[in-house]
């Protein structure tokens, strides 16, 4: 993990799948963690010595047992967020082919929204200007 004014910098990555109807799946933060209770896009931390790509490609497969590959997914946008205890850098990927159907594995909600609709939902500050890249594809 980086260091930015004395602040850990965490670098996470995240993804919007999107499927043939052009719905993105969301998901909702689990309890006892930071934002529970927020939805947000699929991902996770990128631990040490790994590849934004291949840490996206573990935390889909962990979150959702789905199968991505790095021919599948493209880099959309990113985001920064000062939170009190850490700075966050959020790399948004998007991906529109995988294989498997999409379910929770920590039994978390999960929901397939349209991008206009994704304001409807309650999600982490760091995700607000992602929405509007994501809704600039459509």
């Amino acid at each position: 993990m980086l260091t930015t004014d004395h602040k850990k910098l965490q670098l996470v990555v995240s993804i919007a799948l999107i499927d043939n109807n052009d719905q993105i799946l969301i998901s909702k933060r689990p309890e006892k963690k930071h934002l529970s209770g927020y939805w947000e896009f699929p991902g996770g931390k990128v631990k040490k010595n790994e590849t934004p790509e291949n840490a996206i490609i573990r935390e889909v497969k962990e979150e959702l047992n789905v199968n991505i590959n790095n021919k599948c997914i493209a880099p959309l946008s990113f985001s920064e967020f000062d939170y009190k205890k850490f700075q966050l850098l959020l790399l948004l990927y998007v991906c529109r082919r995988w294989e498997g159907e999409p379910m929770s594995m920590e039994k978390n909600k999960i929901k397939w929204v349209k991008a206009n609709k994704l304001r409807q939902f309650k999600m982490p500050p760091a995700d607000d200007s992602l929405i509007y890249n994501l809704q600039d594809l459509f």
